[in-house]
């Protein structure tokens, strides 16, 4: 690539870690980089600034995640080890143990809410969802701990990794935190109150590229004084992005209050305006 020539980073960034989730281990930095068309100390430095990890951490998580979906099938724990490409069950629950706080043993029960864990523009993103549709879509900095946070939301659910069926959702959501042109339409399974259906139907109208105030949605859902509540209820939003909550601000226009970073948020208004 001419060094001259304006590198993509974020489009880079992505097709980088396609290439890991794909399974390509063989790939080295160096061939990533060549791959990209950078060099591979670049590749790296991007890599960790823009995402938090290295593209080698990220491919060692993504080995721990498919195990979780290889317990529940495969004949014994060590079989989904060697099957996940661990060198041994004991390697396996080391790894476990310290990234997801389980041993791959009690990985496999059976499960109710599928999920799948990547990143993204954003950072971390983690997607679960119910047979009717997404029921949690997040975005953080530790793995393991926003999967705790996921298994404490549904307390009574029983998970179960399951990139297969959620990849496909998870890259069209990565797609749209990259470069946001048109609404996500991605089913949505939530549970909450009345009065936060209500909010919740009302940010899904609102356009992208606009913003309303908390006062503003209130008013749209014919409860002026529940200004309060309706903040409430976007901080109680489980769903990021397919519910855009994001694009509620204080009544001066400011970004106010986001469960997932305001810095987050107001990277993905800037985007979305732009767009």
């Amino acid at each position: 690539m001419n060094s001259k020539q304006k590198i993509d980073w974020p489009r880079v960034l992505l097709r980088a870690c396609q290439r890991i989730e794909r399974g390509e281990a063989s790939l080295s930095l160096v061939a990533l980089a060549e791959v990209a068309g950078v060099s591979g100390s670049e590749l790296q430095r991007q890599f960790k600034r823009r995402l938090g990890v290295s593209p080698k951490a990220y491919a060692q998580a993504l080995q721990l995640h498919r195990l979780t979906h290889k317990v529940s099938r495969e004949r014994s724990t060590l079989d989904a080890a060697l099957a996940a490409g661990f060198e041994s069950a004991a390697t396996a629950y080391t790894a476990a143990g310290g990234a997801l706080g389980v041993s791959p043993g009690k990985l496999r029960k059976p499960l109710d809410i599928g999920w799948w864990l990547g990143l993204s523009d954003l950072g971390w993103m983690l997607l679960a969802a119910t047979e009717r549709g997404i029921c949690w879509l997040a975005f953080g900095e530790e793995p393991g701990a926003m999967l705790q946070e996921l298994h404490a939301a549904f307390p009574k659910a029983r998970f179960a990794n399951n990139e297969r069926r959620l990849k496909e959702w998870f890259d069209q959501v990565r797609e749209f935190v990259l470069l946001p042109r048109e609404a996500l339409d991605l089913p949505v399974d939530i549970q909450g109150t009345a009065f936060q259906a209500r909010v919740w139907r009302a940010l899904r109208q609102i356009p992208l590229g606009d913003t309303r105030t908390y006062g503003a949605v209130a008013q749209r859902i014919g409860e002026p004084k529940a200004v309060r509540a309706v903040a409430s209820a976007c901080a109680n939003n489980k769903v990021a992005l397919l519910i855009p909550c994001h694009r509620v601000v204080a009544a001066d226009g400011r970004s106010s209050g986001y469960r997932w970073g305001i810095a987050r948020k107001d990277e993905l208004l800037k985007r979305e305006k732009r767009g």
